[in-house]
């Protein structure tokens, strides 16, 4: 009976019929709170999502699973990007993106930092394996800002700048983030996995880590499919909120996407990167943080773009100077925190700090004419 009055993100369930009741009961309709109500319901989803492919990752072995890891990580995100694209809200799935990479960076590695940081002195962590997808996540955020840098600089020259060009420089782009993508996926699942598979122990093979029986095949399955199917429908209700909560909340569409729907797609992780850390185990909460930076930068924003031409409303990758300025700080930040192999509960804080910093800048911050 305890195990079930835990805190849990399922408790967040309640609000998924209370979504479909603000959806479709007539004379209950009521966009903002729609919106808020298909957010919370798409956390514990997202989560069920998380904890169906690690279930599948163990029962498949090493390579299958960490290719099922690397594809599904960040699926409630694309998910409710893909739904964004569909309905036009271009700004949004680019708020989004920015947002999920500063999120990870410095909200889900800062709580992290400052959780563990404060049961346990100092924590160690593989710093070889951090510095490697720090150094990726540099490469990418570096992608990020080239658009936006051949936009302004062709701008000023007469007829030095055309939407087609930038669309193509975006879909190259793209392409070189993808193929990138994949090298990483080779270089930790493959050549050097043994640089990220940290010192969590084994657990034992009729129990998983929480000294839970694990799920089968079919059990795993089925209920991924059937948390992304939610997810997907709920998403649709999320982003047909947005304009009429955005206009009741008094923000701009930036910062719906870099803040509310960058938290609620990554909230899952969120808590699962915070655990790790109270367990002291860092390699793993940091392999969350960052991980999930890069699979969005360098996976889920490609494939955006893939898709945006099925939508018949392309996505280039041009963001807003503050977006590209928070990123790459971000970036830069997690590195600098990461690289020495040790952390401590002042370096979350700090992390921390930062991410309140550019959360006041983008609600301040005016929309775009």
């Amino acid at each position: 009976m305890s195990r079930f009055l835990r805190p849990s993100l399922n408790w967040l369930l309640v609000f998924l019929p209370v979504a479909f009741a603000l959806r479709y009961v007539p004379g209950w309709r009521h966009e903002t709170a729609l919106f808020f109500a298909s957010g919370l319901a798409i956390v514990p989803l997202a989560g069920w999502m998380g904890s169906a492919t690690e279930q599948l990752s163990h029962r498949l072995g090493q390579g299958i699973g960490g290719l099922l890891n690397a594809s599904f990580g960040n699926a409630a995100e694309l998910i409710i990007a893909l739904m964004a694209l569909h309905a036009g809200l271009i700004d949004v799935v680019k708020a989004s993106i920015t947002g999920s990479i500063i999120g990870n960076l410095l909200l889900v590695l800062g709580a992290s930092v400052f959780a563990g940081g404060l049961r346990h002195k100092s924590q160690q962590f593989n710093k070889t394996a951090v510095r490697a997808s720090c150094t990726a996540l540099i490469l990418a955020a570096s992608a990020l800002i080239i658009p936006s840098v051949f936009h302004h600089t062709a701008d000023r020259h007469p007829g030095g700048w055309t939407p087609a060009a930038e669309q193509n420089l975006s879909l190259a782009i793209a392409c070189v983030l993808l193929a990138t993508y994949v090298a990483l996926l080779i270089f930790s699942l493959g050549t050097h996995r043994q640089l990220y598979t940290g010192h969590t122990g084994a657990a034992p093979e009729n129990a998983t880590a929480d000294g839970e029986a694990p799920w089968t095949i079919r059990r795993s399955v089925i209920v991924l499919i059937i948390a992304t199917s939610a997810v997907a429908w709920v998403s649709e209700f999320l982003v047909g909120a947005v304009e009429a909560a955005r206009h009741s909340l008094g923000v701009t569409e930036t910062f719906v996407g870099i803040i509310i729907v960058a938290l609620v797609g990554n909230a899952a992780e969120h808590s699962t990167a915070v655990t790790m850390a109270l367990k002291n185990k860092m390699d793993l909460a940091l392999g969350i943080a960052i991980g999930s930076s890069l699979q969005i930068a360098l996976f889920v924003a490609p494939v955006l773009v893939f898709c945006s031409y099925f939508f018949l409303h392309p996505l280039n990758l041009e963001f807003t100077l503050p977006e590209i300025a928070a990123v790459v700080i971000a970036a830069f930040a997690a590195t600098q925190i990461s690289g020495d192999g040790e952390s401590n509960w002042l370096e979350g804080v700090q992390l921390l700090a930062l991410y309140a910093i550019f959360g006041l800048l983008f609600f301040f911050l005016p929309a775009a004419t």
